[in-house]
C-alpha cells in the first residue's frame, strides 16, 4: 500500500468512526427555553464530557488527569499560577521568604471554611503535609515535601516551613496536593477511607454524587472564600468514545469537551457550531511520547532505541494525527519555554539509517521472511495505550506500519485507563507505552527521570537510570539562578535526546469548545478553566434548571 493511499484510509476511518455513533440522552439537568441577555445571573448547569473516569478524589493519591480536574474544582491550595505564570495566593494571602531561600512563612486567609461548614487552619496544612511524607501514603508526589526539615504551625492563620537545602520549586509546590481536612481524616489509613470518593473541600464546587462508570455531579459551594460560582452545577459525564461524544455535543446533551484535531478542523466549521459553539486553541505544556520498558532486552540497546526514532516520520504524525493542530516535541519541554533547548540531537525520518543502526544492534532478516531476528528471537513487540484516546491510536497504527517496513512487527493493546496504570504501568508488565505527560510550570522532573523512582505509583515506571542526569536534577533544584538551572536542564535533555528512553513525539494544541451561552471565558497561557467559577450563562440564556 502506498503512502498516500495509507494516510487516505486512516483518514476515513477516523471520519466513519466519529459519525457512525449513537445518541444519548442527558441524564441530569432538564432544558429549558432559552432568549438572548447579557446579565450575570447565578444559575444553569455546565455538562462536561470525557473519556476518563477519575481513580480518587484525594489530590496526593491520584496521578490521572481525570481525578485532578475534579479534584482542583473541590480542593485549594496555598498558591496557584495567574495569567501571566506569576505565583500568586489561594489559601495564603501572603508569604515571605528568608534571604537565603530556606524558609517561607505563609499567612492563610481567615474566614475560609471547608463545605461540612468547619473553619480552614493552619492544622490542616500541618496535616496534609504529615500525610504526604508518611512513608505509607503511596503518591508520587512525596519528593518535593521531603525537602522540607521542619513543618511548624506557627499560630492559627500561619504556617511555616523549614528546607535542609535550596529548593527551586518550594513555593510552587505548595499547591492543592497538601492541604486536607484534619477533623475528619485525622487517624485514618487515607487509602481506605471512604473520603477518597465522597471528599470535603474547601473549593468552589462540592461532590453531590458519583455514578460509577456514568458521571460525577458537582454543586456550587455557596459560601466559597472567593465568591459563589455563578453556574450553579458541574456535570461530568463519562463518555468512553470521543465520536460518540461528539455527537452528544451536537445532540446538546454535553455542552463542553476537547475536540479532537479532525473534529476541530473538518468537522465544526459549519454555520451550526459557529451559532453555538466557542472553540478554542492554545498550546499546552505537555508532550505525547513513546516510552521503552528498559528492563527489556530489546531496548536495553540505545542504538535499537534510536533505530526505532529514526524510523518514525513526526511531521506525518502531526500531519496525519493532529492535523497541524500541534508542533514536533524533542524532549521533555515545549517549544518557547526559558528551559525547552533547541539544539539538541534531531531523528529525521531516515529508514536506511534505522535499518544500519539496527544490522549494528544484531538484528537481521536471517530466513527471508522480512522480519528481524537475533538469537533465535523475532523482532516483535506490543504497543501498550488507553482506551478511547483517538490520537494515541492513531499515532500507534501509523507507527506500526513504519516499524514494519524496516522489519520489525508492532502489535497495537488499547486498554482501559485503570487497569493500564495500576495492573501494567505499576507491574512494569509493558514493553512499549504511547502515552503523554501534562508538564509543571516549574521545569524540575525529578518524579519522572531520576533513577530512584521507579518504584509501584512512581513516574519512572520506564525503569531509566543515568549517574550524570541524577546529579543534573539534583543541581537543577538546588539553585534560584535561572541561568544555572538552565544549563542544568539543557545538558539533561542533550543526554535524553542522545539515550532515547523516550521517544518525544508531539506536542499537541488545546482545542476545547464550549457552548456559546457560557460568558466570562478568558483564554490564558494556563487554559480556560482557571476561572471556572467566573463562568456565566445570563439568566435568558440557562438552558438548564438544577434539580436539587
Amino acid at each position: 500500500m502506498t503512502k498516500r493511499a495509507f494516510l487516505f484510509l486512516l483518514i476515513l476511518l477516523i471520519v466513519v468512526n466519529t459519525m457512525g455513533c449513537k445518541e444519548k440522552p442527558a441524564a441530569t439537568v432538564k432544558t429549558i427555553s432559552a432568549n438572548n441577555s447579557d446579565e450575570h445571573a447565578y444559575g444553569d448547569a455546565l455538562i462536561v464530557g470525557s473519556i476518563g473516569e477519575p481513580s480518587n478524589l484525594i489530590y496526593m493519591l491520584a496521578s490521572d488527569s481525570a481525578s485532578h480536574d475534579i479534584a482542583g474544582l473541590i480542593f485549594n491550595g496555598l498558591v496557584k499560577y495567574h495569567t501571566d505564570l506569576s505565583v500568586i495566593g489561594d489559601l495564603a494571602e501572603s508569604w515571605d521568604i528568608s534571604k537565603d531561600g530556606l524558609v517561607i512563612t505563609f499567612r492563610l486567609r481567615k474566614g475560609v471554611k471547608w463545605a461540612d461548614s468547619i473553619p480552614f487552619t493552619a492544622d490542616d496544612v500541618k496535616f496534609g503535609f504529615d500525610t504526604i511524607v508518611n512513608e505509607k501514603t503511596p503518591t508520587a508526589y512525596k519528593e518535593d515535601f521531603l525537602q522540607v526539615k521542619k513543618a511548624e504551625v506557627v499560630d492559627k492563620h500561619t504556617f511555616r516551613v523549614t528546607y535542609e537545602k535550596p529548593f527551586a520549586p518550594a513555593l510552587t509546590s505548595w499547591s492543592a496536593i497538601v492541604v486536607l481536612p484534619k477533623h475528619l481524616l485525622e487517624g485514618k489509613e487515607i487509602t481506605k477511607t471512604e473520603f477518597t470518593r465522597n471528599p470535603v473541600g474547601l473549593g468552589p464546587y462540592k461532590l453531590k454524587r458519583w455514578a460509577p462508570g456514568q458521571e460525577l455531579i458537582l454543586d456550587s459551594y455557596k459560601e466559597y472564600f472567593e465568591g459563589r460560582p455563578y453556574i450553579d452545577r458541574y456535570v461530568y459525564r463519562l463518555i468512553p468514545d470521543l465520536a460518540t461524544m461528539f455527537l452528544e455535543l451536537k445532540a446538546g446533551s454535553i455542552d463542553m469537551m476537547g475536540l479532537t484535531p479532525i473534529q476541530y478542523t473538518k468537522q465544526t466549521n459549519t454555520d451550526f457550531f459557529k451559532n453555538n459553539f466557542q472553540k478554542f486553541r492554545y498550546p499546552v505544556f505537555a508532550y505525547t511520547y513513546v516510552g521503552f520498558n528498559l528492563k527489556h532486552p530489546f531496548f536495553q540497546d540505545t542504538r535499537v532505541r534510536q533505530a526505532i526514532a529514526y524510523a518514525i516520520d513526526k511531521s506525518e504524525l502531526i500531519d496525519v494525527v493532529l492535523f497541524g493542530l500541534g508542533s514536533p516535541a524533542t524532549g521533555p519541554y515545549v517549544p518557547n519555554t526559558w528551559p525547552y533547548n533547541p539544539d539538541v540531537k534531531k531523528y529525521e525520518y531516515n529508514p536506511e539509517k534505522a535499518k544500519e543502526l539496527l544490522k549494528e544492534a544484531g538484528w537481521k532478516d536471517t530466513d527471508g521472511d522480512g522480519l528481524l531476528d537475533k538469537d533465535g528471537n523475532p523482532f516483535k513487540f506490543t504497543i501498550l495505550t488507553n482506551m478511547g484516546n483517538t490520537l494515541r491510536k492513531n499515532a500507534a497504527t501509523i507507527i506500526q506500519w513504519r516499524l514494519a517496513k524496516i522489519g520489525i512487527k508492532v502489535e497495537i493493546r488499547a486498554l482501559e485507563w485503570s487497569a493500564f496504570i495500576n495492573e501494567f504501568i505499576d507491574k512494569k508488565r509493558f514493553e512499549a507505552v504511547i502515552l503523554g505527560w501534562s508538564i509543571g510550570l516549574d521545569p524540575d522532573q525529578y518524579d519522572i527521570w531520576h533513577s530512584s523512582k521507579t518504584k509501584p505509583k512512581e513516574f519512572n515506571f520506564i525503569s531509566y537510570g543515568n549517574p550524570e542526569v541524577d546529579e543534573l536534577l539534583e543541581k537543577g533544584r538546588r539553585t534560584f539562578n535561572i541561568e544555572e538551572r538552565k544549563k542544568a536542564y539543557f545538558r539533561i535533555q542533550e543526554i535524553l535526546a542522545e539515550e532515547l528512553p523516550y521517544i518525544f513525539l508531539y506536542v499537541p494544541d488545546a482545542t476545547p469548545i464550549v457552548h456559546s451561552r457560557f460568558k466570562g471565558i478568558k483564554p490564558s497561557p494556563i487554559g480556560i478553566t482557571y476561572n471556572l467559577p467566573k463562568w456565566y450563562a445570563p439568566k435568558k440564556l440557562q438552558r438548564h434548571k438544577v434539580e436539587p
